[in-house]
């Protein structure tokens, strides 16, 4: 019987640790509203983490990317500029693009403050209105193309009668550890044969995340 007893208890034991191990909601069922806004660790090799490096997110995450949720006719997807263009992607396809180590993905889910929701139709229909607009390799404002955050600021900012509502600070390419441009965007640049943008206007996933007018809903990891 006392054999029993301790086996019991040592099945409770793992599988507490297990059941503590599993996201508090399903990424794939999770209820998401029209106008959140998904911040994501994307991993993508240098270029992400030089991203991550100069701008700390929300509660000490790193974030490269991010998206605006759209729903409509029951079906959840996430405007986003990734590749070559602002594109549709299913909420699935998103959640999935990079897992961490447990199968968990790294992505934090906000969404904006009581007081600011009036904002979030507009938002996503701007949004919705740039499908198609060429990917902004440069990452420089206001060049008419799109990368990630720039999406979402100006999406924000013309549902606030074309008055910002987040808030573009001046870029960086240089590594905190020591002052220097990151070798990454030096070479970044020299192919895109154009100066490196230093001190330029502009956003990013991390400094957005920042924002007191977002609340986290949820955090997959």
């Amino acid at each position: 019987m006392r054999f029993k007893f301790v086996v019991l208890v040592l099945l409770l034991m793992v599988n507490g640790r297990v059941l503590a191990q599993k996201p508090l909601f399903n990424p794939k069922t999770f209820e998401y509203q029209n106008g959140d806004i998904l911040f994501q660790d994307l991993d993508c090799g240098g270029l992400c983490t030089a991203i991550e490096t100069v701008t700390e997110g929300v509660d000490g995450k790193s974030f490269s990317h991010l998206g605006l949720v759209h729903i409509y006719n029951d079906s959840v997807v996430v405007i986003e500029a990734i590749g070559k263009s602002v594109q549709v992607t299913p909420i699935q396809v998103f959640v999935n693009r990079n897992l961490d180590e447990t199968g968990h993905p790294k992505i934090v889910v906000t969404r904006l403050a009581d007081d600011n929701l009036q904002f979030r139709t507009k938002a996503v229909e701007f949004a919705v209105a740039q499908l198609g607009t060429a990917y902004d390799d440069a990452f420089l404002y206001d060049n008419g193309s799109y990368y990630c955050s720039e999406l979402v600021y100006d999406a924000f900012k013309a549902a606030n009668d074309n008055k910002p509502f987040f808030e573009l600070t001046p870029m960086t390419f240089k590594d905190p550890a020591n002052g220097k441009m990151f070798p990454v965007w030096v070479e970044y640049y020299e192919n895109l044969k154009m100066p490196i943008p230093e001190g330029e206007l502009g956003c990013n996933p991390g400094g957005i995340s920042r924002s007191k007018k977002l609340e986290i809903v949820v955090s997959f990891y």
